[in-house]
């Protein structure tokens, strides 16, 4: 526990309270906050999935750890029609309680301990970090393979989280990346966990997906065939539902990939009860079965950042990557901090780029979760 960093979140209570207290006599810009920091999704939960959830109200046994095998045929055939996956095998596939807890216990499930390294990306989710330091694995913050210097099977990393789309910077790596990193991480005998949460949100139009990606619905994942050469072997990829969906209140997500990793990790989430409720298992197989509703909510997003950018553009910040996700990666060219003081005193509340490492300290990341209203008070406040 002492090796554990104070909660980030923590340290925005002060711009918080500045945000709440903003007032305006302009009737567009309202009053109060406008909250896109957090990133929490407002719109409501689709009704195909809370009926799915209404109908099995009804729990009074225990549910399965692995989750059952309608639900786990579901998810793999959701891969194939929306990842570009083709061949994940149902007996690789995991419900978890959200994808967070996955994320933070996942070096430990992997048995990973004092003096094994784990791997992820300069600017990222905190979360890889403490899920080193809860392990009492040691954390180490690197954008290129090369940056763990020459490596042999015994001085690599056992464990490398990518994250594609990332948060909180919307870059998506491509098919040819993921594949080299794969391939690297072979030969070395490194798991490689992609953490995919927010493929669905890709605002990419067709030439900057370019002519490679034309058969993908969204963006490329580390299970795709010409990532993996046909094999899942030490790949794990996480997925989330919170964000597509409208689940988080839920805790419903997934991880997916080498059936032997998964099979390890269902073992110890057995012993420590870590499991799904029922009713969410079936409400998990409703959101992955149903497309239509993910298209939807896709666009509510992609209309509030087409309000947003500009507004923010216009207010002096420029936008890096934010290729895709649930966020806009901004910089004011000054230390994060003082970007989100700045906008806290007009009632937006952003989250600073040092959250996420040093390399985002000029950085700060900007929700799109908010509802209608909000983005365009913000994006008035902005102007104004």
């Amino acid at each position: 526990m002492k090796s554990l960093p104070d909660f980030p979140w923590d340290s925005l209570a002060p711009a918080k309270e500045r945000a709440r207290a903003f007032s305006s006599d302009d009737p567009a810009q309202g009053d109060g906050i406008v909250d896109l920091s957090v990133g929490t999704p407002v719109d409501p939960t689709p009704q195909v999935v809370q009926q799915a959830l209404r109908d099995a109200a009804d729990a009074p046994g225990y549910p399965q750890t692995w989750g059952t095998p309608d639900l786990r045929e579901g998810i793999a055939a959701w891969f194939e029609r929306r990842r570009g996956a083709p061949d994940v095998d149902p007996d690789g596939v995991l419900p978890t309680v959200g994808s967070k807890e996955l994320v933070a216990w996942l070096p430990t499930l992997l048995g990973l301990g004092q003096g094994d390294v784990v791997g992820f990306p300069r600017v990222a989710y905190p979360t890889y970090d403490v899920g080193a330091r809860i392990a009492g694995a040691t954390p180490f913050a690197a954008d290129a393979t090369t940056a763990f210097g020459p490596t042999t099977p015994a001085t690599a990393p056992r464990l490398l989280w990518l994250n594609s789309p990332s948060n909180p910077t919307g870059k998506v790596l491509g098919v040819e990346h993921l594949a080299k990193v794969v391939a690297w991480a072979r030969e070395r005998g490194v798991v490689v966990a992609s953490d995919e949460c927010y493929a669905e949100l890709d605002w990419r139009s067709e030439a900057e997906r370019g002519q490679s990606y034309a058969q993908l619905p969204t963006t490329p994942s580390l299970l795709d065939p010409r990532v993996t050469g046909g094999s899942h072997e030490g790949l794990l990829t996480v997925y989330s539902t919170s964000k597509q969906s409208n689940l988080a209140g839920y805790r419903a997500a997934f991880v997916a990939g080498d059936p032997r990793l998964v099979r390890q990790l269902t073992e110890v989430r057995k012993h420590a009860g870590m499991i799904v409720p029922w009713p969410v298992q079936r409400a998990l197989l409703a959101a992955v079965r149903d497309d239509e509703h993910v298209a939807q909510q896709r666009e509510r997003y992609r209309a509030r950042r087409l309000v947003l950018r500009p507004a923010l553009e216009a207010a002096g910040l420029r936008i890096d990557d934010s290729q895709a996700g649930l966020y806009l990666w901004a910089t004011a060219g000054e230390p994060s901090r003082t970007t989100v003081d700045r906008l806290a005193a007009r009632g937006i509340l952003v989250a600073p780029g040092d959250f996420y490492g040093a390399a985002g300290a000029e950085h700060v990341r900007v929700a799109l979760s908010a509802s209608d209203e909000g983005i365009a008070a913000a994006a008035a406040r902005l102007s104004a």
